[in-house]
C-alpha cells in the first residue's frame, strides 16, 4: 500500500486472488471480447459497404456498433492484461482515462439508444413525416450531440472525481476504475459534489429510459391495429429484445450509482457490473442487427464469392483514407 501511494495509483482487485481463476477470468473475458469485436465491426462494415443500408435506422446502429466497440475495449483489454500478469496496478494517468471513456461513452450509448427508439417511434406511428423528420441533415445533428453530450459527461465526472481527496487505501474492488467504487475511497465530507453529479446523470438516464418505454408503447399500441398477424410479429420480435436490453442496461447501471453512500459486498458491484460492462456490447450486435432479415442478406452479399473481391478493394481504399 506504501508503494500505491508513493506511485499515485490503485490496485484493481478484479474477481479473485487465486491463480487459476484469474486465467480463467481472462479466457472468458477473452472470448466475449473477441465476440463482441467481432459482432460489431461486421455491423459497421457492412452497413458501410451496401448502399441500401443507408438509412436513418442502420446510420444510428452503426453509430451504436462504433460505441459498443470502443465501450467494451476501455475496461476488458485491461482487466484481461492485469489478469495474465497477475498485476492490477493502474496508473492514476490510466484511471483517469479510463473513468473519463467509460462514462462518456456509456452516456452516449443511453443518448444513441433514445434517439434510435424516437427513429422507430416516427417510422411506425408517423410514417408520413418519417422522411422529413429524420432526414440526414437531423440525423447528422443528432449523432453530434449524441457524441458532445458523452464527452462532457466523462469530463466532468473525470474532473470532480479525481479533484476529491482519498482518506482510504487506494484498494479498489473492481476490475475497472469504476466511479462507486472510488467513491468509497473518497473523504466522506468531500464526495458530495461527484455524489450530486452522479444522482444528475442517474436521473437523466432514467429520462432517457422513461422516453424510450413511452415510445415503445406508442409502437405497440400502433402496431396492435395492424391487421396482419405476420407483420405485428415482426415489430414485436424487433421491438421487445430493443426495449430488454435498454432496460437491462439502464437498471443494471442505475442499481449501482443510486447505492453509492452504502458498503456493498464486493461480489454484488462485479456481478452488476459485469452487466452493464460487458453483456450489452456482445448482446447488442445480435439483438439490434444480425437478427435483421436485411443485415443478414447484406451481410450474404458481402461474403458472397461474387462480391468478396469488390468488398476488400473497398475495404483497402477505406483504410487508406
Amino acid at each position: 500500500m506504501v508503494n500505491l501511494t508513493a506511485m499515485n495509483g490503485f490496485l484493481l482487485m478484479g474477481f479473485s486472488d487465486e491463480r487459476k481463476l484469474q486465467i480463467l477470468h481472462a479466457l472468458l473475458f477473452l472470448v466475449t471480447y473477441l465476440l463482441a469485436l467481432t459482432g460489431n465491426l461486421l455491423i459497421i462494415t457492412v452497413i458501410t459497404l451496401d448502399h441500401r443500408l443507408h438509412s436513418p435506422m442502420y446510420y444510428f446502429l452503426k453509430h451504436l456498433s462504433l460505441l459498443d466497440l470502443c465501450f467494451i475495449s476501455v475496461t476488458v483489454p485491461q482487466s484481461i492484461a492485469n489478469s495474465l500478469t497477475g498485476n492490477g496496478y493502474i496508473s492514476l494517468v490510466q484511471c483517469i482515462l479510463q473513468v473519463f471513456f467509460f462514462i462518456a461513452l456509456a452516456s452516449s450509448e443511453v443518448a444513441i439508444l433514445t434517439v434510435m427508439s424516437y427513429d422507430r417511434y416516427a417510422a411506425i406511428c408517423q410514417p408520413l413525416h418519417y422522411e422529413t423528420t429524420m432526414d440526414p441533415s437531423a440525423c447528422r445533428h443528432a449523432v453530434i450531440a449524441v457524441w458532445i453530450a458523452g464527452g462532457l459527461s466523462g469530463l466532468m465526472h473525470a474532473a470532480i472525481n479525481f479533484s476529491i481527496p482519498l482518506c482510504g487505501k487506494r484498494v479498489i474492488h473492481q476490475f475497472f476504475c469504476d466511479v462507486p467504487q472510488m467513491l468509497k475511497l473518497a473523504c466522506s465530507y468531500e464526495s458530495i459534489n461527484e455524489i450530486a453529479l452522479a444522482a444528475f446523470t442517474t436521473s437523466a438516464a432514467f429520462i432517457c429510459l422513461i422516453s424510450i418505454v413511452l415510445s415503445y408503447i406508442r409502437i405497440f399500441s400502433t402496431v396492435l391495429r395492424i391487421p396482419s398477424a405476420e407483420g405485428r410479429t415482426k415489430v414485436f420480435s424487433t421491438c421487445l429484445p430493443h426495449l430488454f436490453v435498454v432496460t437491462f442496461f439502464l437498471s443494471a447501471a442505475g442499481f449501482e450509482f443510486l447505492r453509492l453512500p452504502s458498503d456493498s459486498s464486493s461480489t454484488m458491484d462485479l456481478v452488476f457490473s459485469i452487466f452493464y460492462t460487458v453483456i450489452p456490447p456482445t448482446l447488442n450486435p445480435v439483438i439490434y442487427s444480425l437478427r435483421n432479415d436485411a443485415m443478414k442478406a447484406a451481410l450474404r452479399k458481402m461474403l458472397s464469392k461474387e462480391e468478396l473481391p469488390q468488398r476488400k478493394m473497398c475495404l483497402k481504399a477505406m483504410f487508406k483514407l
